[in-house]
């Protein structure tokens, strides 16, 4: 359910669901720390690279900076510059002769290219490979993209305070590195709590050279509600390990979030509640579910729908809806659904790995050793597994707090024709009152003013957020924060 990427960030947007384009769409939302080799003589290769890798949907600007560590050792730091980033170890770093290779094993990928030229036009041109694709990328000592136009990133001062804070999930031994942000005058003011989608994914929610969160916490303070976002676990300064968490025990990431806001002065502790984006909007209402504290919460394209079904609309049902040639469509089909009823079906590693080995050989795709490895990791972790079966709808019937669902019109990852009638279904069951669903004209997963709504156009679109989706969530807490 990521933008988020996120991702397996993205979680759902790096699960398998989206098959292997966009897992390396999201791999390369990722920062790629270098683990160090020696080698002997002074390095060419040090300092800034800049390539483009062409991923039939979209284009990701990269940036590789290799250093030389003390000893003689070297280090290296890929960047997607559209997309912000995650670390995710190298394996292996190899430099021989004129060659340069990257291995991250768990992600299954790999770069290998060969050097050519000196100085400043000295080129490294080679291939990534991930999920049986092959991708030529060429990296330049120039050629560094021009900054996306984003024209609703705030400018300093802001008419407001903002301050970096950090409070505890104490029960979970972690930490969370966060921003504050108080609107001016003495208040008490309301507050929410901004929770991100799948994925590690930052206090702002960075995305294809996005920052969402960003722009709805500057909205809204702007209108007298304070906000507080933090950094996922182990992303930032925050602690602890997304990877292995659960939506369920992201829920108590976000009542601590609420439990700081209680402590808070200038906070309002009658009206504190939470804005959930994708997967957040499920850690949202599961965690209205556990708490009173939390007085209302705001849901932006959450599913409605159980998992599964959420990641094949993603998946086949994307690509039939979409035109893709049938063989195309089945063989997608057959993977989805093979590997989904393979993590079901096994919890342990090497079982798992042994059906996803047969599960591509009958869909018709031979998959390699390292990719094996890296879809045991992805679908085998205690995220995805929770993520498949996860049904919303039990927790939706027994939210009591006002709820504000909405939907883009042309979301492509939470599908409103499917997810809002089944949320909107499920609170009434509920019985609760107080419940609203709207489905926006013309707007995507990341609530942009779309044409297609397809994930390609996330980073081509300037606009972050869109203004009537920013106007409909303040108007909607400022009515239900009322003394």
């Amino acid at each position: 359910m990521e933008r988020r990427p996120n991702p397996v960030g993205a979680r759902v947007s790096k699960a398998y669901a989206r098959r292997m384009r966009y897992a390396v769409l999201k791999l390369l939302a990722c920062m790629l720390l270098g683990s160090s080799l020696s080698f002997a003589g002074s390095p060419p290769l040090t300092g800034d690279w800049y390539g483009a890798l062409d991923v039939g949907t979209n284009v990701l600007h990269l940036k590789l900076t290799i250093k030389q560590e003390t000893g003689g050792s070297i280090s290296a730091v890929l960047v997607s510059l559209d997309q912000g980033g995650t670390p995710i170890p190298v394996s292996t770093i190899t430099v021989a002769n004129d060659s340069l290779y990257l291995a991250i094993a768990m992600a299954g990928a790999s770069f290998d290219g060969a050097i050519v030229g000196t100085g400043d036009a000295s080129e490294i041109r080679g291939h990534w490979s991930q999920g049986g694709m092959q991708l030529p990328l060429t990296f330049t000592r120039t050629g560094k993209p021009p900054e996306p136009k984003r024209p609703q990133v705030p400018t300093k001062p802001y008419p407001y305070r903002e301050e970096n804070v950090s409070y505890e999930n104490k029960a979970a031994k972690v930490s969370f590195a966060a921003t504050l942000t108080v609107p001016a005058g003495s208040g008490p003011f309301p507050a929410v709590l901004l929770i991100t989608g799948s994925g590690a994914e930052d206090r702002d929610e960075a995305v294809f050279g996005h920052r969402p969160f960003l722009i709805i916490a500057d909205y809204l303070t702007r209108h007298g509600i304070a906000v507080l976002r933090a950094d996922d676990r182990g992303v930032g300064g925050s602690t602890g390990s997304i990877v292995t968490s659960t939506t369920k025990e992201l829920a108590q990431d976000a009542l601590a979030g609420v439990a700081f806001l209680q402590t808070r002065s200038e906070i309002d502790p009658k009206h504190i509640g939470l804005v959930g984006h994708s997967e957040g909007a499920n850690v949202a209402s599961i965690a209205a579910t556990q708490s009173s504290d939390v007085r209302f919460i705001v849901m932006l394209g959450g599913m409605g729908l159980v998992g599964e079904q959420v990641l094949y609309r993603q998946g086949w049902r994307q690509m039939e809806q979409s035109g893709a040639p049938k063989e195309m469509v089945d063989q997608e089909r057959a993977l989805q659904e093979g590997i989904f009823a393979a993590v079901k079906a096994e919890t342990d590693s090497t079982r798992l790995a042994n059906r996803l080995r047969e599960v591509g050989k009958k869909a018709g795709k031979d998959l390699g050793d390292a990719e094996i490895a890296s879809l045991v990791q992805q679908v085998g972790s205690p995220w995805f597994r929770y993520f498949l079966a996860f049904d919303p709808a039990p927790v939706l019937k027994d939210v009591r707090c006002p709820v504000l669902a909405l939907y883009g019109e042309k979301d492509t990852q939470a599908t409103p024709k499917e997810n809002a009638p089944a949320v909107e279904a499920a609170l009434k069951s509920g019985g609760n009152k107080d419940a609203t669903v709207r489905v926006l004209p013309g707007l995507n997963h990341l609530f942009q003013t779309a044409s297609t709504g397809a994930v390609s156009e996330y980073g081509q679109i300037e606009e972050t957020f869109a203004p009537a989706a920013l106007e409909a969530i303040e108007t909607w807490i400022a009515r239900h924060s009322t003394h």
